[in-house]
């Protein structure tokens, strides 16, 4: 399977150990990650708000580099997948593909609309599919329990995402059992992270995050997974902040999707970045009981 590779803003910088999980996943199911250097940001949180039409030809673009050479696009952030996505959905509206057509006119780029827009969540669960997933695993998780943690943008809106239930997912639940973990279902799992108002009310998004991992934990969670580095960054990088928000002690390990994935996959901890998480994984990762050797 070859796919043009979307990685986003942090995963090339504060986020990197998503790339690395990534990449190491792709590579062991057979997945090229083929790459643009001159994809653009996709504008979410800035640029959307403040020009609608900017928005939608700055990821017009990036879906036209991919359309071009004749692929899909793979991205690994929720966010990165909604506003892509809300490109599409904008583009079949006549008046908005008319300014954006003017406006990429000059670059030489044309929009036909052929790319698909894929997170990694559903490059695995559909177009790999499970079972290959599953061939895979060396090192099944085996007595960890997760609580996926699906955020906003991967489901909703649901009908412009064509994505499964916003209220009652279950792909990132079915992947963490091929893998070998064990699914924790909790009403969080399907709530905002708090991130869009974090430098705006910080103290609301943290309590948000707070209360989202709070649930997680009294449903016996041991760690939390994302698909979306922005959610991470709220849960994992403010958790601290969160706590007190909270006031209650939180020690939750965040991983990244394909981090769990790459741990069940066989590869080390070194290999996947876990290190640079601000909450440790160790704790979560002890949990994980060796296969009986008959």
């Amino acid at each position: 399977m070859r796919i043009a590779y979307y990685p986003g803003c942090l995963a090339q910088e504060s986020a990197k150990e998503l790339d690395m999980a990534t990449r190491y996943v792709c590579r062991a199911l057979g997945i090229e990650l083929v790459e643009f250097p001159n994809f653009s940001c996709c504008g979410s949180g800035f640029i959307d708000e403040a020009n609608e039409a900017l928005n939608v030809a700055i990821n017009a673009r990036n879906l036209a580099i991919a359309e071009k050479a004749g692929l899909d696009l793979l991205t690994i952030c929720s966010t990165c997948q909604g506003m892509l996505n809300l490109a599409r959905v904008r583009m079949q509206d006549p008046s908005m593909k008319a300014r954006v057509d003017a406006a990429l006119k000059p670059l030489g780029i044309e929009y036909k609309g052929t790319t698909q827009v894929k997170h990694l969540l559903r490059v695995l669960t559909e177009d790999i599919g499970l079972d290959a997933v599953k061939a895979k695993v060396r090192r099944p998780l085996n007595g960890m329990k997760v609580g996926a943690f699906y955020g906003c943008h991967l489901l909703r809106p649901s009908d412009e995402m064509q994505s499964e239930s916003g209220e009652e997912p279950r792909s990132f639940e079915d992947l963490l059992s091929a893998v070998g973990a064990t699914p924790v279902d909790y009403r969080g799992r399907v709530m905002c992270c708090g991130f869009p108002i974090l430098f705006v009310k910080p103290s609301t998004a943290n309590t948000i995050a707070g209360r989202q991992i709070l649930d997680a934990q009294a449903h016996g969670a041991d760690a939390m997974a994302t698909p979306c580095p922005l959610c991470h960054t709220s849960l994992d990088a403010y958790q601290n902040k969160a706590a007190r928000a909270v006031e209650s002690p939180l020690q939750m390990p965040v991983f990244h999707l394909p981090q769990v994935v790459a741990l069940a996959f066989g590869a080390s901890p070194e290999e996947i970045g876990l290190s640079r998480h601000l909450v440790r994984t160790d704790a979560a990762i002890a949990k994980i009981r060796p296969v009986a050797r008959t």
